[in-house]
């Protein structure tokens, strides 16, 4: 699959999973109770002991229609290793032209950090496929509003503070798609491996993604 279907695929899906576990045996379970809500795609941190070994056997696994990738990546080698263990696409919190180029050599998306009007343009004429506004807890769903007056162009992504209560507003403000880290991953939910309830719980941030865009 090219980076240019990966890319429609995560919007169309609406939602990336961020999962940061210490404790990854029950990844399988997450994936399927994810992907019966409508999310289709996860991003497994750097973070995350053994990262490049799971993303490796967590891709083997899944379904054609679930995307794994990778983030918090800070070089281009570490993209490498994770694009040669199965990731789809990259994901990091900086700007880095070298990890857009190494993605971009494998044919995988890549989705850079960046805050200001300047970095989101310069990670874009540089050929991010989407550009992730971090932290957007700082900066919330108007910012998109804003950035979008002068550069409707650009592909939107805000990871960092993304919630029930504001993951329909970001999506009007036309994000391509949302990071959801753990207030997606309810912890009390995975600790309890009630894998109905993270379904359902996911299943709500999918609606509030399709209520965003009905707004639009």
């Amino acid at each position: 699959m090219t980076r240019q279907e990966v890319v429609r695929n995560l919007e169309a899906s609406g939602i990336i999973a961020v999962i940061r576990l210490n404790d990854v045996k029950k990844l399988e379970h997450i994936v399927e109770a994810l992907s019966r809500s409508g999310v289709k795609a996860m991003e497994i941190t750097m973070t995350t002991p053994d990262a490049i070994q799971i993303i490796r056997t967590i891709s083997g696994k899944v379904a054609s229609d679930f995307f794994v990738g990778v983030g918090t990546v800070l070089d281009p080698e570490t993209a490498r290793a994770a694009i040669h263990a199965g990731a789809q696409f990259v994901v990091s919190p900086i700007l880095n032209i070298e990890i857009i180029k190494m993605a971009h050599r494998y044919d995988r998306a890549m989705i850079p950090g960046a805050f200001t009007p300047t970095e989101i343009l310069h990670a874009w004429d540089n050929g991010a496929d989407i550009v992730k506004v971090f932290p957007a807890t700082v900066l919330g769903p108007k910012y998109f509003k804003d950035i979008h007056g002068p550069l409707p162009q650009i592909k939107l992504t805000p990871t960092g503070g993304v919630n029930l209560n504001n993951a329909a507003e970001f999506m009007r403000a036309n994000a391509s798609c949302l990071g959801v880290g753990t207030a997606l991953l309810d912890k009390e939910l995975i600790d309890k491996s009630d894998w109905k309830g993270l379904t359902n719980h996911a299943a709500a941030f999918v609606e509030q993604v399709k209520i965003g865009r009905t707004a639009n």
